[in-house]
């Protein structure tokens, strides 16, 4: 097992899709500065003191970059040298694209100011550069999640780049779309939830469907082809905040939903109401991730904050009617010392065989600052 100190609290970690670089990984960081304490100097002309906490105070970030090097024939053998670190406002969530293999992997990274950048992997220099910066809302706001329509279809357009849906602090979505020219613009943004929405994500099957979760304990869905005046759908049945959705990429009208209510439940996405199944994991599950080899369809990889990350495995995830399911934790990853907000699968499929534990994992938590890399 290979660790690393990030130094500033860390919150997601996504491997490279790209063919030519399933060995490249980042890692978001968030820092929340003090505010620094208001000096005599500051002081208003009627002796009033402004306090401390009234003062803004940063979130600064960094997006750290770097290459596994495999050192022996297991899952256990890696270690990561950092190749750079990119400095940003506060990175609460990043992505990457999948794109076509003649095209250079690209990064997308939400921050605390109401930007998403994208940034290219230049693979014969090894860096992350940054391609475009857009505005999604104003400076004050924060970005929170992302994500690319195209996990499953990628354009027949080499060089696009697929929609993207990003949710905001302020209760708003943005949708981004290719322009003609180069890169993304926004092209909508509606109110979508009355606290902050901390996931807005793809239906991969159905690329016109977007489904958001928010704090105010609901699940949302929406059809780009209708407008946002209204959703598709409104799920009132949780418990707490709604934090994360991932459609899988190989069984169709099937959803991984999260919840601070310490659950992870399956719906299928045309009776989105009432899940097929759901299973306590013990914490807040911030992230699911899917297992990307077809083989391994039947493993779900989740953050669960305060209670290390897991990995569950769900039997008889086929076919279009979806019954039946047999839910096992299979791993439970206890590493981490604090909240643990971001993990994922590594894209090199050597070792993903139908019901073993041995791909590569990577998860990382955030008062501790470590990033793991481990085995599941």
């Amino acid at each position: 097992m290979y660790a690393v100190d990030t130094e500033w609290p860390a919150d997601s970690v996504e491997f490279c899709p790209h063919p030519d670089a399933v060995n490249i990984l980042v890692c978001g960081t968030y820092n929340l500065e003090k505010a620094d304490p208001v000096t005599s100097s500051e002081t208003a002309d009627d002796g009033f003191q402004p306090q401390a906490s009234q003062r803004k105070q940063l979130r600064r970030g960094k997006c750290m970059l770097f290459a596994l090097e495999h050192t022996n024939q297991s899952a256990k053998g890696y270690t990561g040298n950092k190749l750079q670190e990119v400095a940003s406002p506060a990175v609460p969530d990043l992505k990457w694209c999948h794109r076509a293999q003649s095209e250079r992997p690209m990064l997308v990274a939400a921050n605390t100011e109401g930007r998403v950048s994208l940034h290219e992997y230049v693979g014969e220099e090894c860096l992350l550069k940054q391609v475009q910066q857009i505005e999604c809302t104003t400076a004050d706001i924060l970005c929170l999640s992302v994500d690319w329509s195209n996990r499953r279809y990628q354009s027949s357009l080499t060089r696009d780049l697929g929609n993207l849906v990003v949710s905001m602090s302020d209760g708003s979505v943005a949708l981004l779309r290719p322009s003609n020219t180069s890169g993304l613009t926004v092209t909508d943004t509606w109110r979508a939830h009355d606290f902050e929405p901390w996931i807005a994500a793809w239906n991969y099957w159905n690329t016109y469907a977007i489904y958001t979760g928010g704090d105010d304990l609901k699940m949302k869905g929406w059809d780009t082809r209708q407008g946002f005046s209204q959703p598709t759908f409104v799920n009132k049945r949780f418990d707490a905040g709604v934090t994360t959705v991932q459609s899988h990429p190989y069984v169709e009208h099937l959803l991984a939903v999260g919840s601070y209510d310490d659950k992870v439940r399956l719906f299928d996405a045309r009776k989105p109401l009432v899940p097929l199944t759901e299973v306590n994991v013990g914490g807040g599950a911030w992230r699911v991730k899917w297992h990307p080899s077809p083989e391994r369809r039947d493993d779900l990889l989740v953050a669960c904050m305060h209670d290390g990350c897991k990995m569950l495995r769900f039997r008889n995830l086929t076919g279009s009617e979806i019954s039946n399911l047999d839910i096992t934790v299979t791993q439970h990853f206890v590493e981490h010392k604090s909240m643990a907000y971001g993990a994922d699968w590594s894209h090199a499929y050597s070792m993903a065989r139908k019901d073993s534990n041995d791909s590569l994992i990577a998860s990382c938590s955030f008062y501790d600052h470590v990033l793991h890399l481990w085995q599941g």
